[in-house]
């Protein structure tokens, strides 16, 4: 199996975080026909994502602790399963509690089997080009917001939200399980003492690694970036109908900013290549938390694609980095279990934002409040961020050099 290969494992995980996280994300085009067609609240329909986030964050770091013990194919073929089984049977939920389960439940611990074991699986293959492979497998989340969501509102328009749901559901066997099968395991181990906390080649002790400062600023960091962003996330295409887009047109929004998180998860790698991972994740949460504050002032198409594109690539950019760095603090050993806890507590962080959107929006009838408290949280991302301690060794990895 030649090294070109490598390449194999990059498109399947990006295709994987495409549909998964599509998928997943689709509630946000589904709430408004959900909400006119059951009369459920929209803190009911948005509490069941948050449901998603949270099980989504334990399942992550499950998942991720699996994948370094078993191997990353059999995680995700599972996880295939499960998350077609789950959107499925949340198209003939009949009541709020029961799609809040299948939902909230279902689809967040099947959408957590992806992530950690395929960024986990890429670093193995990849000694050079290692931010560049991570910023394309992750590129799919970006990617997601321009396919998913789209054929989500298409599908509604054409058969309303309990066909639409099930032919997503089937859709996502029919991409991810023939995809799942080729996953392979590098030719070559990737070198397993590469971190400070490996002592004479022994496996690092995980009570160590996750009371380190270097795991506590991290986890954190991730939790506050999500918080911040998760709820205009998921309420965007609601506040920009709100604001008198048209509904086709505010989705479209939600395509730009994914449009532009996969520029920015390119541009944000390729910096932190040249300049340190640190700065850049500073410099990308602090954009961030300025573009949260921005939405207050906006109301117009024309100003919901600007603002989407310095959104999208803020908040897309950053993502990727957090990977890195659990890589470079922690080694391959572990790389599954650390980035899977890490995004555990931000999976947390992403369950706040729509349970909180929905609720002020169903008291004041507006979510000015949501973007004010968002943009605080962002800064506080930023400011926690600073806290990296150094690394201890130094690995450029040039984003955009020749493998040979």
């Amino acid at each position: 199996m030649g090294v070109s290969y490598r390449w194999v494992i990059v498109a399947v995980g990006a295709l994987m975080s495409c549909v998964a996280i599509g998928a997943m994300f689709s509630l946000a085009i589904f709430q408004e026909p959900i909400a006119s067609a059951t009369g459920w609240s929209h803190v009911g329909i948005a509490s069941a994502m948050t449901l998603n986030f949270i099980v989504m964050g334990f399942g992550g770091f499950l998942w991720g602790a699996a994948s370094d013990r078993f191997g990353p194919r059999i995680v995700v073929i599972t996880g295939s399963v499960l998350l077609g089984l789950a959107l499925v049977l949340a198209s003939r939920a009949e009541t709020l509690t029961q799609f809040q389960l299948t939902y909230g439940v279902l689809v967040g611990l099947a959408a957590s089997a992806f992530f950690a074991p395929m960024i986990a699986a890429t670093t193995a293959w990849f000694d050079e080009n290692r931010g560049l492979a991570v910023s394309l497998v992750s590129a799919g989340m970006g990617v997601a917001p321009m396919t998913i969501s789209p054929f989500a509102r298409w599908l509604i328009s054409a058969y309303e939200w309990r066909p639409a749901m099930l032919i997503i559901g089937v859709a996502v066997w029919v991409l991810l399980l023939p995809a799942a099968l080729l996953i392979r395991r590098p030719p070559a181990a990737a070198a397993e003492s590469d971190s400070e906390f490996a002592v004479d080649g022994a496996r690092p002790q995980l009570s160590k690694v996750f009371r380190s400062p270097q795991f506590i600023v991290l986890g954190l960091t991730f939790f506050a970036c999500c918080a911040a962003h998760s709820g205009p996330i998921f309420h965007m295409v609601s506040y920009a109908t709100i604001c008198g887009v048209a509904p086709m047109a505010a989705v479209s929004i939600y395509s730009v900013e994914g449009l532009a998180g996969l520029g920015g998860r390119l541009l944000y790698g390729s910096l932190a290549d040249r300049i340190g991972v640190k700065p850049v994740l500073v410099a990308g949460l602090t954009v961030q938390a300025a573009a949260l504050a921005t939405y207050l002032f906006v109301s117009r198409l024309g100003e919901f694609y600007a603002l989407a594109i310095v959104f999208g690539s803020a908040y897309g950019g950053v993502m990727p980095l957090y990977a890195v760095l659990a890589r470079e603090y922690f080694g391959q050993r572990i790389i599954g279990t650390v980035l899977g806890a890490a995004t555990m507590l931000s999976s947390l962080g992403m369950a706040f934002g729509p349970l909180i959107g929905g609720w002020i929006f169903d008291t004041y009838a507006n979510y000015s409040w949501l973007f004010i408290g968002s943009a605080m949280v962002g800064l506080g991302a930023a400011a926690i961020a600073l806290a990296f301690p150094p690394l201890t060794r130094e690995k450029p990895q040039p984003a955009f050099g020749v493998t040979s």
